[in-house]
């Protein structure tokens, strides 16, 4: 995901001053969200566009995982849970999001309930005398990872793991509903920040939030109205205008009529040389690294499907207001990027089409996906496991660090929770390592060879690439 400022430094001068003239017009500099005077509790708050969407795949499928955010950390060293019980206590305390949840009012609308702060008490699950332990935990959190939530009780579980005296396991899980992976930060440097206060029998450090979630999601529904709506919708219309195209990737079994969202994931790691290089290339070509990999991975898909007009989703913060720096809740969106690929164009002529294909999104991010997919309604299957495109690609620049907590070593545990919402999901992430990251994909369709030959594909394709960026499409290559 990437940021406001990030997203910036996509756009030309000309671009960059256009974009600026537009938040002017529109009064955005000057916009502020405020927080709603006396606010009841018990009042009908409204879902947010993005979490009316899930809040409807959920009712279709009450018993689907694949939106669970989940996290297990292992902490080493002499614990105080009461103190960590405390921390949680205040951060649930200071998010209202992670005391939401849904029902329908007498309209049989969705509205957002939001229940009185109440102290933290852990869970604790003692493996002491466990003999198996590493095959115990793995089966916890497999289990624990893959628990459905209803979205009519709390969506917030959290359970310690006791191995013994001086080990434990957290684990985290969470409904993507009411958390992002923004949040997932925030949650982690606030946890932080107070362990490492109330351990010192210190106050808390943090400032009060400014709003809470429901602030947001009544704001975002006023704002987005009239004018501001037309100019985004105008956009998106063009861009997503005709026929859509279905990617077509070759798979190893037809889609099933109603997809299971059964996943698994293979890591992607580029080698410190190539990752050097392909950062090198897109300095020298004045393009963030997001969009110089984004277009090698339309170029895989386009090689794969021989289909030269590609869509292609992808996530970003949706954070570029100050008051929602700091709030836990559901707040990213997702842009539809369509590029074409016809002409049989050079690597380097095609990464230009794809800047300005970015370039022209990030101006017009504002519309939630949601809304875009309610205004074109578009022909929709029950095997299509998300509407407009199939197939995703993210960049993941701001990477969420495991919390120091005072005299403690954690250690995030890695997990395959066996899920997936979409047909294919490239995640990458760029570290000092070089560029790593997830390939998820649907079980439902895919055998996990041809997914390791397709990120072997696209290793090699890199590696033509930055070998010689004037190669034509069709002459780049997926074999070495």
């Amino acid at each position: 995901m990437r940021d406001l400022y990030q997203q910036i430094a996509e756009l030309s001068p000309d671009q960059r001053a256009l974009f600026e003239k537009r938040l002017q017009q529109k009064g955005l500099s000057s916009v502020k969200i405020s927080r709603i005077s006396q606010r009841k509790d018990s009042d009908s708050l409204p879902l947010s566009f993005a979490q009316q969407r899930l809040w409807f795949i959920q009712q279709l499928d009450p018993d689907n995982s694949a939106y669970n955010v989940f996290s297990a950390l292992r902490i080493q060293g002499q614990l105080n849970v009461a103190v960590l019980e405390q921390t949680f206590t205040e951060i649930v305390r200071r998010h209202e999001t992670l005391r939401t949840t849904f029902t329908t009012n007498a309209s049989g609308e969705p509205i957002q309930v939001i229940t009185p702060p109440q102290p933290v008490t852990l869970p604790i699950m003692d493996l002491t005398e466990v003999s198996n332990l590493e095959e115990e935990v793995h089966q916890l959190i497999v289990k624990e990872a893959q628990q459905p939530f209803d979205l009519t009780k709390p969506l917030l579980r959290l359970t310690l793991v006791r191995l013994d005296a001086a080990e434990h396991v957290l684990l985290l899980t969470v409904h993507h509903i009411i958390c992002d992976r923004w949040s997932m930060g925030i949650f982690v440097r606030e946890m932080k920040a107070l362990y490492e206060a109330f351990v010192n029998s210190k106050p808390s450090p943090l400032p009060e939030l400014p709003i809470q979630y429901p602030d947001w999601a009544i704001w975002q529904r006023q704002w987005l109205q009239g004018q501001v709506l037309e100019e985004q919708l105008n956009y998106w219309q063009k861009q997503l205008q005709g026929n859509l195209p279905v990617l077509k990737l070759p798979s190893d079994r037809p889609r099933p009529v109603v997809p299971t969202y059964q996943g698994s994931q293979q890591s992607l790691v580029l080698s410190k040389p190539l990752s050097d290089a392909v950062k090198d290339l897109s300095k020298k070509e004045g393009v963030t690294l997001f969009t110089l990999l984004l277009t090698a991975f339309n170029i895989l898909l386009c090689k794969y499907t021989h289909q030269d007009d590609i869509i292609v989703g992808t996530d970003i913060a949706n954070r570029n207001r100050v008051e929602t720096e700091g709030l836990i809740g559901f707040l990213i969106n997702t842009l539809v990027l369509r590029t074409s690929l016809s002409g049989n164009p050079s690597f380097r002529e095609l990464l230009h089409r794809v800047r300005e294909v970015m370039q022209g999104a990030y101006a017009h991010q504002d519309l939630p996906f949601e809304k875009l997919v309610e205004e074109l309604n578009p022909e929709r299957t029950l095997s299509q496991m998300t509407p407009l495109f199939q197939v995703k690609f993210d960049l993941q620049l701001a990477q969420v660090e495991p919390p120091e907590l005072s005299g403690l070593t954690v250690i995030p545990l890695a997990f395959d929770n066996g899920t997936a919402k979409f047909e294919l999901r490239f995640n990458l992430s760029d570290t000092e390592q070089g560029i790593t990251g997830l390939v998820e994909y649907s079980t439902d369709l895919f055998n996990d060879s041809t997914i390791t030959r397709m990120v072997q594909h696209f290793q090699t394709l890199l590696s033509g690439i930055v070998a010689n960026p004037e190669q034509r499409l069709e002459e780049l290559p997926l074999l070495s």
